[in-house]
Order: C-alpha cells, then structure tokens, then sequence
C-alpha cells in the first residue's frame, strides 16, 4: 500500500515560516529535526492524517539551498509512504523510474528515504519513505 506521507516545502527562514504556518493550521509544529545527511533542519506539521514537512538549508551544499536559488521558496517534493522501501524500489526500476539514490538512507521523523528523479515522474520531486522498525530487544 501507498499513501501520500507528507508534502516537503523548501524555506529559507524556518523560523519565521513555522509562525506563518502555526497561523494557518492554528497549532504550532509538533517537530523539528535536524537532517546531518542532508545538511536540512526540518519542522513538520500534521494537517489531518497527513504532513507537512517545511526544509530549510544548513549549508550551501545543501539540497534546499541549490532548490531555493534555482526556484525560489515552494513546494519541493511529495513522499508517500510504502511498507517495504526496498521491494518499491526495485519495483519502480524495472517500471523504468530512475532514482537520485538507489540505497535508502536515514531522513527526518525517523524514516527511511529515497528520491525519485524528476526526470522519470513529469517534473516531480518523488520521496519513498518508510517508518524505521524499532529493534524489540
């Protein structure tokens, strides 16, 4: 099963942004995180049984960064969530999509993550992402 996870949008003061957003949905964010492997910190909002995952860059390495100089502030990706990112990714292969990393890696809100190129969805962002299972021991 695949389900709309949340929506990335690329920011360049995530203070400030999260005050904007804390207006619209009338509650604050229920998250911040800082994301080593993508030189990100992330503040996430739910809206209903989604979220809203705002990005702002902490190097100019960072993703985000290029995004932003490219772009300007907006929407930057959609990630859906799957329950086996490694059987979607193979999956999605032989479909002929192309992914930006063929590994998952660790992302925000403890999940594992792999991007989609744009080129293979329309112009579109991909994210797969997968909750991390906790070791039970």
């Amino acid at each position: 099963m695949i389900k709309i996870e949340h929506i990335g949008i690329a920011v360049k003061d995530l203070e400030s942004t999260n005050e904007l957003y804390a207006k619209l949905f009338g509650e604050s964010h229920y998250k911040e995180e800082k994301v080593e492997s993508e030189n990100v910190t992330t503040s996430f909002f739910r809206v209903g049984t989604n979220k809203i995952e705002l990005l702002q860059a902490d190097s100019e390495e960072s993703s985000i960064h290029k995004f932003i100089e490219r772009k300007k502030e907006g929407v930057h990706h959609i990630a859906f969530l799957v329950e086996d990112i490694y059987y979607e990714i193979d999956r999605l292969k032989k479909e002929g999509f192309i992914f930006i990393n063929d590994q998952p890696k660790e992302g925000a809100d403890n999940k594992l993550i792999c991007f989609i190129h744009p080129k293979s969805a329309n112009g579109v962002l991909i994210e797969l992402c997968q909750q991390i299972k906790s070791d039970p021991s």
